[in-house]
């Protein structure tokens, strides 16, 4: 086991390892949605994300054509359909406890990451169902999202995955399967395999 004088537990000691941070790190912060910063989000086809509640912290990923993702109501404000999913509801349970959630925005071979920090509702006013419809179906709800700080995020994280390049993409079949996992999760109370076997019909239809 590690000694307990190699951990840092005070923001000092992290300065003192870390240093300040360089002032474009700092310059680059809005308070609201700049319009530097708004194609980014527009553009974005996925994003995680997070909350936090009574059971703890929450990342989850949401997805959409790029446009119908997120919607940049105007500077201060963020609408986010909620879409079909498996009913958990972890993030919004999380969200009516407790307003703050952060979203990191990915655009596919885009290096720069948008980060949003901010304060969430669940909405299900009719209006805005109708206005986030896809293939005829409605959301359940949507996040009005209140922005309270964007920034980006450098190319770093992203160059050293090497997230968008194709030829580190890994072969479905070199990781277990959905079926799989629930399978052995559950004891075999559920059958793997004919879940896998129903899985992409499923999916395609009740992607929404």
């Amino acid at each position: 086991m590690h000694s307990k004088k190699f951990r840092l537990v005070t923001e000092e000691q992290l300065h003192a390892v870390y240093g300040v941070p360089a002032p474009a790190s700092l310059a680059k912060e809005a308070d609201h949605v700049h319009e530097i910063y708004r194609p980014f989000i527009e553009r974005a086809p996925f994003a995680v994300l997070a909350t936090s509640g009574p059971s703890g912290l929450e990342t989850s990923p949401r997805g959409d054509p790029a446009g119908h993702l997120v919607e940049v109501l105007d500077p201060n404000t963020l609408l986010m359909p909620d879409r079909r999913g498996n009913n958990r509801i972890d993030s919004l349970r999380n969200i009516i406890s407790d307003p703050r959630i952060s979203l990191l925005f990915l655009i596919p071979g885009i290096g720069e990451t948008i980060r949003v920090k901010g304060r969430a509702e669940v909405m299900i006013d009719p209006d805005l169902l109708e206005r986030f419809a896809l293939d005829g179906r409605k959301p359940r709800t949507v996040l009005r999202i209140l922005v309270e700080r964007v920034f980006f995020q450098c190319s770093r994280a992203l160059l050293r995955s090497k997230l968008w390049d194709s030829e580190t993409h890994v072969e479905r079949t070199a990781l277990p399967s959905a079926g799989a996992i629930l399978s052995a999760l559950s004891a075999n109370e559920i059958d793997g395999e004919r879940y896998d076997i129903e899985l992409p019909a499923r999916l395609k239809s009740t992607l929404y």
